[in-house]
């Protein structure tokens, strides 16, 4: 069963096999144990924007919410809803927190986030934090949580060279039922910008267009859907 704040959904497509590992088999490896409820703890996934955090820890909730109940918090989105919307998990046992570095350094914040790491420490649930760095290249305004963040699990995602991005966008791709030539995924990364979480979401609007035309994924047709502004940019 998923168990998620209001108006937060998790990607229909996101889950462990859609991911590729590539250099970052280590941390996929024990996402996968903790969804499965091999392993438990604290965890902290570091990485730069578009390296797939988000979509690995909603691949934990979603496998994880077959037994259990699970939650994924997007900080990011969920900021102005203050600090409340940390309290009230107590049933939950995978709990994982998007973006925490977006609040580092308020201290409202910080005590929630102490009071919800040791409440889910005490009774056995698990708890993974994202940020773009490690605890130590992060500025804290409470040292109690600073501390726990510190003694964390720390799993880090490396960026993806240009051939594994157009590994993991013809997986994506093929998932989809999509045929995409190694021709039109290197056009496409000429003229997106390098992140996956970008470049995912055009694939989202390309399998549409395709399905509508009853076209295949050619660099013609890719260009056409794009249209002049965006198929005459390339990425730099």
């Amino acid at each position: 069963m998923r168990q998620l704040p209001l108006g937060v959904r998790l990607r229909e497509r996101a889950s462990f096999e859609s991911f590729l590992p590539a250099g970052n088999g280590v941390a996929v490896d024990v996402l996968q144990e903790l969804a499965a409820f091999r392993r438990r703890g604290v965890f902290w996934l570091a990485g730069a924007a578009g390296s797939g955090k988000s979509h690995l820890l909603q691949a934990v909730c979603v496998a994880a919410a077959r037994e259990h109940r699970a939650a994924y918090l997007p900080l990011r989105e969920l900021q102005a809803g203050g600090p409340e919307v940390l309290s009230g998990w107590h049933d939950t046992q995978s709990m994982c927190i998007d973006d925490v570095d977006v609040v580092l350094g308020q201290r409202s914040w910080e005590v929630a986030l102490f009071n919800l790491h040791r409440e889910l420490d005490e009774r056995g649930a698990s708890l993974v934090m994202s940020a773009s760095a490690p605890p130590r290249g992060l500025k804290f305004a409470l040292p109690d949580f600073a501390s726990r963040a510190a003694h964390a699990l720390l799993l880090t995602l490396g960026a993806l060279s240009d051939e594994e991005q157009r590994d993991a966008l013809q997986r994506h791709a093929s998932l989809r039922g999509l045929e995409l030539p190694d021709e039109t995924a290197n056009y496409l990364l000429r003229r997106v910008p390098r992140d996956m979480e970008r470049l995912v979401a055009l694939l989202d609007e390309l399998d549409l267009a395709a399905l509508q035309a009853q076209r295949r994924l050619t660099v013609p047709f890719v260009r056409e859907v794009l249209g002049p502004e965006r198929a005459g940019s390339a990425a730099r």
